[in-house]
């Protein structure tokens, strides 16, 4: 295993461990236009847990999202819809907008987690060369549209205009890219060790950029989504036309949580 990989792999752990991983959320709440109540109270739109029963509430009008708490003045919520959101705080709480598609949501995290939650780390399949593999870039023309659904049940309009084709054990695949940007190229899977050795929900893939039409998938990075670790994230599911018909026996297994 080279000195690159394990530092990636260091780099995994080490954002898990911190205050602020996907592992520290502790509620997803939709929010309607108009008034949306924060508080602990067991019928507010968005619940603190152990806060005051009413502590503010969110007004979301014309696309703009305003934090009006009871005690502090007024604050309009940035979205991480272009970079990172605005932060509110509550003692070890905190809570912040995510946008999905015009739909708004507040995530709840609690920075504490690592005194209830006991995570030990990830585990690996060891590490396997023949899972640095060399792809065709292909082009599609013209370009597919593809509806990519995540675990809420929502779908995704996603145009592919390029697949990665290759060949394992003399059977020829190909996946879809999720996401195309210019230095990185995003794929979500599954395989035959989805929902045994690894999450069953299937696993992120990222590589660098495409040259001279070729594209190299490096399934020892392959890592879990951020589902893998909270029922509070909402991510892609790999489409069909990304569901391998065999064993990836490479990257990150499945995470089991402990109390």
């Amino acid at each position: 295993m080279s000195d690159e990989l394990k530092n990636w792999q260091k780099k995994r752990i080490d954002e898990l461990s911190a205050p602020e991983s996907w592992l520290g959320l502790v509620g997803l709440y939709w929010l309607q236009p108009g008034l949306n109540r924060v508080g602990g109270a067991a019928d507010a739109t968005v619940v603190l847990p152990d806060a005051p029963d009413y502590m503010g509430d969110l007004h979301w009008a014309g696309g703009v999202v305003e934090w009006l708490p009871l005690d502090g003045s007024a604050q309009v919520l940035q979205t991480d819809l272009r970079g990172a959101p605005s932060v509110v705080e509550h003692g070890d709480l905190s809570f912040f907008v995510v946008d999905r598609e015009g739909q708004l949501a507040v995530r709840v995290r609690d920075r504490a987690w690592a005194g209830k939650i006991h995570f030990a780390g990830l585990d690996y399949f060891d590490f396997a060369p023949a899972w640095q593999i060399d792809a065709e870039w292909q082009a599609i023309d013209p370009p597919l549209l593809m509806e990519v659904p995540n675990v809420s049940g929502d779908l995704k309009a996603v145009s592919v205009a390029y697949r990665a084709v290759f060949s394992v054990a003399g059977e020829t695949v190909s996946l879809l890219p999720m996401a195309v940007g210019p230095d990185e190229v995003f794929f979500v899977f599954r395989d035959r060790t989805s929902g045994k050795e690894s999450y069953g929900a299937g696993r992120f893939l990222k590589t660098a950029a495409p040259r001279e039409g070729r594209i190299t998938l490096d399934f020892n990075r392959a890592y879990n989504p951020p589902c893998a670790f909270t029922p509070f994230a909402t991510c892609p599911l790999p489409p069909p036309e990304n569901w391998l018909p065999f064993p990836v026996l490479a990257g990150e297994k499945k995470w089991q949580k402990v109390e």
